[in-house]
């Protein structure tokens, strides 16, 4: 059986991964030209479709019949073409965002619900929220409801979705709108899903209010298209395996520590153990400055180093699925923290003072490793999600840390 995603510019999609581990048909990425949507969607050989901008509502008009959800949506993402040739549509974004709903167990009933922009993503969403008895309001550039007057008409909102492209990659940190305005808020949902943390997720996170991405409706809607496609229902558990594989293979592991407590080498072990791309933010300053580290303290001093340590991280931390060393500073910058976060499992290196080397670390030459060490622990503790003791063998440690990341897989 063949069946696909079709598009017109398609990329890096993550869409035949998780179709392959749903079920074992033949799933392709097909990207057509406007001109060539019908003869492909009427005569071209597939059993089922899947559909992405900017064709949702152009196959439509290929359907002999189409569900009440993608009617009420006014868009397709879902065709299954019949044995006698017609063509049924139907829209699983909707299916994947009630899912998305349900893994934050908030109930969006009589609650008055944000949607971030007006377009397809918008309608889909309202037409969920709407139908759960959520009180809806459509945030646009230039509508009645808009950027300009949200604080003061909507500062009670409950429930925010953003439905717009904005902090997705490759223009991460940025946030649509200031979560902090919302006095009365429960909820954050952001249907991008890369990265895995968006500037508003991670408002959010800060606020303490649950929120959640768009990875598992991604995933949730293609199990309810391969259940369209196969003419059969796939079992939950395998929505809840797929997102905590996929999470996890996207999810750059990142390695903070005191200087010298062995972050680079076990950076490089872990990633050959995970067969892991491996970077090294320190290698990386260097590649950019064209100087070596005392270098560029000479020169620069410690702020200097540190600005340039920033900008290296930002852009390291919008990769996926790498193992990135850090250096021992870079937590005493706290716009460090959410490029950190955004995309990684952030773990802390421990090793005792009288193990850490000195050479070749400005810092450490010259300051009581004590007390660096007094000052910097609680802000390694507030960046971390976990730490692991490197006092014994190499090998210890990244079993260690595998085996924590194997728990934090089973348990997302």
């Amino acid at each position: 059986m063949k069946c696909g995603l079709l598009g017109e510019k398609l990329g890096h999609s993550y869409s035949p991964q998780i179709h392959a581990e749903l079920a074992d048909y033949d799933y392709r990425l097909y990207e057509r030209r406007p001109e060539e949507v019908e003869q492909f969607v009427r005569y071209g050989d597939w059993r089922g479709m899947n559909v992405t901008i900017p064709y949702k509502k152009t196959v439509m008009q290929y359907c002999s019949e189409l569900s009440d959800t993608a009617r009420k949506i006014g868009a397709v993402n879902t065709l299954l073409k019949r044995d006698d040739g017609t063509i049924y549509g139907d829209n699983t974004d909707a299916f994947g965002f009630e899912i998305l709903l349900r893994s934050l167990r908030f109930d969006p009933a009589g609650q008055k619900a944000l949607i971030l922009g007006s377009g397809g993503a918008s309608a889909m969403a309202q037409a969920v929220l709407g139908g759960l008895g959520a009180k809806v309001f459509v945030i646009s550039r230039g509508g009645e409801n808009n950027y300009e007057n949200i604080k003061e008409k909507h500062a009670d909102a409950a429930l925010i979705v953003n439905t717009t492209p904005v902090g997705m990659y490759p223009k991460n940190g940025i946030s649509p709108v200031d979560v902090r305005m919302f006095s009365s808020l429960k909820a954050v949902v952001d249907v991008v899903y890369n990265p895995a943390r968006t500037a508003l997720m991670l408002q959010a996170e800060e606020m303490s209010i649950p929120f959640a991405g768009g990875l598992i409706m991604l995933v949730a809607q293609a199990k309810r298209s391969a259940e369209i496609f196969l003419g059969k229902e796939i079992p939950d558990s395998e929505l809840d395996r797929i997102h905590r594989q996929l999470s996890f293979q996207m999810q750059n592991l990142i390695l903070i520590g005191m200087p010298g407590s062995g972050k680079s080498t076990i950076a490089k072990m872990l990633a050959e153990r995970l067969s892991r791309p491996c970077f090294e933010a320190d290698q990386e300053i260097v590649r950019a400055a064209g100087m070596s580290i005392p270098d560029i303290f000479k020169a620069e001093g410690e702020n200097g180093f540190r600005m340039r340590e920033t900008e290296v991280l930002r852009e390291l931390g919008k990769r996926s699925g790498a193992v990135i060393s850090t250096g021992g500073g870079c937590i005493t910058r706290r716009e460090n923290y959410p490029l950190l976060h955004q995309n990684g499992i952030v773990i802390r290196l421990r090793r005792d003072i009288d193990k850490l080397p000195k050479e070749g670390r400005p810092l450490s030459l010259k300051t009581d490793l004590n007390k660096m060490a007094e000052i910097r622990n609680p802000l390694y503790e507030a960046f971390a999600d976990y730490t692991v003791d490197n006092n014994g063998s190499r090998e210890q440690t990244v079993d260690c840390i595998l085996q924590h990341l194997k728990m934090s897989e089973k348990h997302e």
